[in-house]
């Protein structure tokens, strides 16, 4: 049987080849893992199920989340995960509106008028969101979940 000289040039050559092609593999493998989209959309169920006020904060590990009155996606650098809400619809806050300030505290009596505007607000703000596409946007560092309930409206507003 014929053997290969370790000294032939295409062994060397072949060799070469492989070891590029592995580096290249190793290259190309996420340095982190993909966020966890389940856990996030645990919390807002946690909180969407509760029949009381509540509000929580789950942090994340995301550069970008995609949120509607149903899903939440996160994606970073190791690839992106999406979940699904089991108590649903939230209602998910533009950022700097009358909403947003209600999600990170602010009682709705002292943002809305009425009970009725605070309503209208949210009607608009779910119409808005089921009407078009999510799309993605940069990621907070946390999200802030919170259940409201104010004359006969009982909604889950989710910053994110």
């Amino acid at each position: 049987m014929p053997d290969l000289p370790i000294d032939a040039w295409y062994c060397w050559v072949g060799l070469a080849a492989a070891s590029l092609a592995v580096a290249g593999v190793a290259v190309e493998l996420p340095t982190r893992p993909a966020p966890d989209a389940a856990a996030a959309a645990d919390t807002v169920d946690a909180v969407a199920a509760a029949s009381y006020p509540t509000t929580a904060e789950h942090p994340v590990d995301a550069s970008a989340v995609r949120l509607d009155p149903h899903r939440l996606s996160l994606r970073n650098a190791g690839g992106t995960t999406h979940a699904t809400f089991g108590f649903g619809p939230v209602v998910p806050v533009a950022a700097d509106s009358r909403l947003q300030r209600v999600a990170t505290g602010d009682p709705p009596s002292s943002v809305f008028d009425s009970p009725v505007a605070f309503a209208r607000a949210v009607e608009q703000a779910r119409e808005r969101t089921e009407s078009r596409d999510a799309t993605w946007r940069q990621a907070p560092a946390r999200i802030r979940i919170t259940r409201v309930h104010w004359e006969g409206t009982n909604v889950t507003l989710v910053d994110a």
